[in-house]
């Protein structure tokens, strides 16, 4: 009886001759496509998009400024879609303050014009001596003249709802077609008492109260990251003092 050839493989993954041919003759099984052409495809179409999109969130001043870096014909065409969304935004822009709530009129000011908006409310502290809630405060007025098409508003919680605990404010309750779509008590899921108007941007980003795109979000953190390089220059300039 003929007894099996052990066929010797030292690697069966290596690109040898020898492997060559054991695959052919289906010795060895042949080896699995390099990820290589794949990867640099899916790269090559990152930078593609990253290319086509790098107007995106650019106001008309940013955008003029690049008249003799960009072509003509496209520039026009995202000046002319920038335009468009200021358009509409400008018509969205109903508010622009932030709204005090009556008891009575909660159902109608609330959760019946979550229909047409995004509505959030904040249930402040009875007490001066909250932080947060004083903080919430300010920072609502500010997101309120930001973002006109949301409704910002306002009411002491213990007149909301009779007995809510002192230590469960300030509450953010974020409403949209009549549900609340979100509910945060205390600013502990943000910074507490550091939260910024960035956080809170990122909320109104994370609830779909605005999109990522939108040029008022894209603006404020590009300022932000000049503001960080000019920390940082001035900084390098110090350690020369």
């Amino acid at each position: 009886m003929d007894m099996p050839v052990q066929v010797p493989v030292d690697n069966p993954d290596a690109d040898t001759e020898w492997n060559d041919i054991l695959r052919k003759h289906g010795v060895i099984p042949e080896k699995p496509p390099s990820p290589t052409p794949i990867i640099q495809e899916a790269i090559e179409e990152a930078n593609r998009q990253a290319y086509e999109n790098r107007l995106e969130g650019k106001d008309l001043d940013e955008l003029d400024e690049l008249e003799d870096e960009e072509d003509e014909e496209f520039l026009a065409k995202y000046r002319q879609q920038r335009m468009n969304e200021l358009s509409t935004l400008a018509k969205a822009c109903v508010f622009g303050q932030v709204y005090g709530l009556q008891k009575p009129d909660y159902s109608r000011d609330v959760t019946e014009a979550s229909s047409k908006a995004f509505v959030l409310v904040h249930l402040t502290s009875s007490l001066g001596t909250n932080v947060e809630s004083r903080l919430l405060t300010e920072l609502w007025r500010q997101l309120a003249v930001k973002f006109g098409d949301i409704k910002f508003c306002e009411m002491r919680a213990d007149l909301c709802i009779e007995g809510y605990p002192e230590r469960n404010t300030p509450t953010i309750l974020v409403y949209r077609d009549g549900d609340i779509q979100k509910q945060l008590v205390t600013l502990r899921e943000i910074r507490g008492e550091n939260t910024t108007i960035d956080d809170l941007q990122k909320l109104l980003v994370e609830v779909g109260a605005v999109q990522q795109s939108d040029h008022r979000v894209q603006r404020r953190a590009t300022d932000n990251s000049s503001n960080g390089r000019q920390h940082e220059n001035e900084d390098d300039n110090d350690d020369w003092d």
